[in-house]
């Protein structure tokens, strides 16, 4: 064997950038989750903002019992996100858990790691998505069991929506869901959205609903949002990002407000 090479230390380093991206989005999402992560490397990443994932534990079935076993994992979830460093927002990726535990209790749970960091929340994002699109009369189409939908419909009317109607297809566990094809969401807004309602709003990060907005909204003829979206798109103003994405449905080319 030939002797090897000394080794010569540069004397001085090159200077260093002060972020390697210039906006970071912290990403939480379910052990069990197809979908949150391709959604946001799609919608959300680019050569200005970067995605950060952490994992948590979950296990099915989709229950509120179980969605609420999720809260005391968020803070160590956000913590191990860029330790010690800034985040411009952090998602937690689990809407029917959202509802469950609370929008207030998941911002001070991940806050707790992250201090000051906004924070946003799959039917938070929907809420306000479907506020900058004037909805006021809505349908709702979920994938979950009536059980887990009932906190769902609160959520939604309690913050000033009229639910014109609220369809779910009764799947309690989310690997399946994220098997839904999108093809096939398109067929059930036809038969989910009422007559009078001003949008559609389709919950669930499993769902490959990202896919299937544009076909969804040419199929009922009104705006549709969707949780991984709707976050999406929350994420990105956050970072000042106000590019118009039109392929991902008509939210995608509103601002914030």
């Amino acid at each position: 064997m030939k002797p090897l090479p000394e080794i010569t230390m540069m004397p001085t380093r090159p200077a260093l950038d002060t972020r390697p991206l210039e906006k970071r989005v912290g990403l939480i999402i379910l052990a069990t989750d197809h979908t949150s992560e391709p959604d946001f490397r799609r919608m959300v990443a680019s050569d200005r903002i970067g995605v950060y994932i952490a994992r948590i534990p979950y296990a099915n079935p989709t229950t509120p019992e179980n969605l609420r076993k999720m809260q005391p994992e968020l803070t160590a979830g956000a913590a191990l996100i860029l330790p010690d460093e800034p985040l411009d927002a952090i998602c937690y990726s689990c809407t029917s858990a959202s509802v469950v535990i609370g929008d207030a209790e998941i911002e001070a749970a991940v806050q707790a790691a992250k201090p000051g960091v906004p924070v946003v929340t799959p039917p938070m994002a929907g809420v306000r998505g479907l506020k900058a699109l004037g909805a006021k009369r809505i349908s709702i189409l979920t994938p979950y069991t009536v059980e887990t939908s009932r906190p769902m419909a609160a959520y939604f009317a309690e913050r000033g929506f009229d639910i014109m109607s609220f369809i779910c297809l009764g799947f309690e566990d989310d690997r399946e869901m994220a098997r839904i094809p999108p093809a096939s969401l398109v067929e059930l807004a036809r038969e989910a959205t009422h007559a009078e309602a001003d949008a559609l709003f389709v919950s669930c990060t499993a769902l490959r609903a990202a896919f299937a907005v544009p076909g969804m909204e040419q199929a009922i003829g009104l705006p549709v949002v969707t949780s991984n979206q709707a976050s999406a798109w929350n994420c990105l103003r956050l970072c000042g990002d106000d590019k118009p994405r039109p392929d991902f449905g008509r939210l995608m080319t509103l601002p914030l407000g």
